[in-house]
């Protein structure tokens, strides 16, 4: 079924543009945070991967022609932890890094054999009751140090472990 919003690209012509130029997508960790500011918990996905396996994701997407990097955002954790998540996007709203995936393995830490695709990584506190939706099949709340274990980060493919782990970094926590 192909997608009737003008932003997007149908099928064939995603391929033919991811095979031509990179793609601009964002990517959320959600986080829940106490009173004083400080990162309790990190929301993250498992998904079935199309070769059957499983992983654990953070919210990823890309963004649409004439589409605010905001409202990707918000689109993005809405399309994935369900509509009364409440994410508190910052006003202006900065990524704490740019992660560069390459079809090739090895350029960067970030692999995604699909595509050259350019990706703004953020933090984004959620407030709200998160339900997992689309092809995600459950969230599961880590602690900081659990999301940084060993286990955890094997279980994420593609470089989505180092981002996770630059995003502790950013947030103040020994990885």
């Amino acid at each position: 079924m192909e997608e009737t919003n003008p932003g997007w690209l149908t099928r064939g012509e995603l391929e033919q543009a991811r095979a031509q130029m990179p793609i601009l997508y964002v990517e959320a960790v959600p986080v829940r945070v106490d009173d004083a500011g400080e990162v309790t918990e990190i929301g993250l996905l498992l998904r079935i991967m199309p070769d059957g396996t499983m992983s654990r994701a953070i919210v990823s997407g890309r963004v649409l022609h004439h589409e605010r990097v905001r409202d990707a955002l918000l689109r993005h954790l809405e399309k994935d932890l369900g509509p009364v998540a409440l994410p508190r996007i910052p006003v202006s709203p900065q990524p704490f890094t740019v992660a560069e995936y390459f079809p090739t393995p090895g350029i960067t830490p970030y692999h995604d054999p699909r595509q050259h695709a350019v990706a703004l990584a953020y933090i984004v506190p959620v407030s709200g009751d998160c339900r997992p939706r689309q092809d995600a099949l459950d969230l599961v709340w880590f602690t900081p140090e659990e999301a940084a274990s060993a286990l955890v980060q094997q279980e994420m493919i593609g470089g989505q472990g180092t981002l996770l782990k630059q995003a502790l970094a950013h947030m103040g926590r020994l990885v």
